[in-house]
């Protein structure tokens, strides 16, 4: 695939405010290109704003909503979103869910969301799953293109897999990434960046480490290094 590899660095702005988001934005200058705007900030005010004033700058913008929901809420929802401004949005990955956000995804794309990357087998037989949490991954990852979608949000530790199923098919976005001296944090599913794209992984998307930095574009940067790297 033709990424750019400095889009291959998704940031997560998980913040209290669309004021917060903006001023780590700032602060991370040309380190970074795309960003990922989650449920935190969709539960304030200012969500949207937020995601027109990303694309304004000439930023890639991932809404990370995880709809899921009767097919045509979800369909109605995807037009919105569509018109945002944002490049890449996630739907739980139900084929019905799937198909309805491909219906109206015009030149975004739809991720399927296959099982959290705080979730582990346990969770999984806690919820009642009846398939190991890998074959799991990869049925709704082909799910996901049989419905007409783009991509999917996984583990980077399902990612080679996925690749060895679909190739280029089928984009791999993964969060759980966390440089070697990053805490885990509630995440159990994790990799290291260049692990991550050896495996596979086509963009990670990276928060914590980042945005508790104490200098976020200096830690920006040195996962930009490490993601050219690991393409290299």
């Amino acid at each position: 695939m033709n990424i750019p590899a400095a889009e291959r660095l998704i940031v997560a702005l998980d913040l209290p405010s669309a004021a917060e988001a903006r001023s780590l934005v700032e602060a991370l200058g040309d380190s970074v290109r795309f960003y990922k705007v989650g449920l935190e900030l969709f539960s304030t005010e200012g969500y949207f704003p937020l995601v027109r004033w990303l694309a304004d700058r000439g930023n890639k913008v991932f809404a990370d909503l995880k709809l899921f929901d009767i097919p045509e809420t979800v369909r109605r929802a995807t037009a919105n979103v569509s018109r945002s401004g944002a490049s890449f949005l996630t739907v739980h990955a139900h084929s019905s869910v799937l198909r309805a956000a491909a219906a109206e995804k015009g030149a975004m794309k739809i991720l399927g969301v296959t099982v959290l990357t705080s979730f582990d087998q346990s969770d999984l037989e806690e919820m009642g799953a009846t398939k190991p949490l890998d074959e799991l991954v990869e049925a709704r990852a082909r799910a996901t293109l049989e419905s007409g979608c783009d991509g999917v949000i996984s583990s980077p530790h399902e990612a080679a897999r996925l690749k060895q199923r679909f190739g280029s098919r089928l984009l791999v976005v993964t969060p759980g990434i966390r440089p070697a001296s990053a805490a885990k944090g509630d995440q159990k599913r994790t990799m290291g960046v260049e692990e991550a794209f050896r495996a596979g992984a086509d963009y990670i998307v990276v928060g914590r480490p980042i945005r508790d930095a104490a200098d976020p574009r200096a830690a920006a940067l040195a996962l930009q290094a490490s993601i050219a790297k690991a393409l290299a």
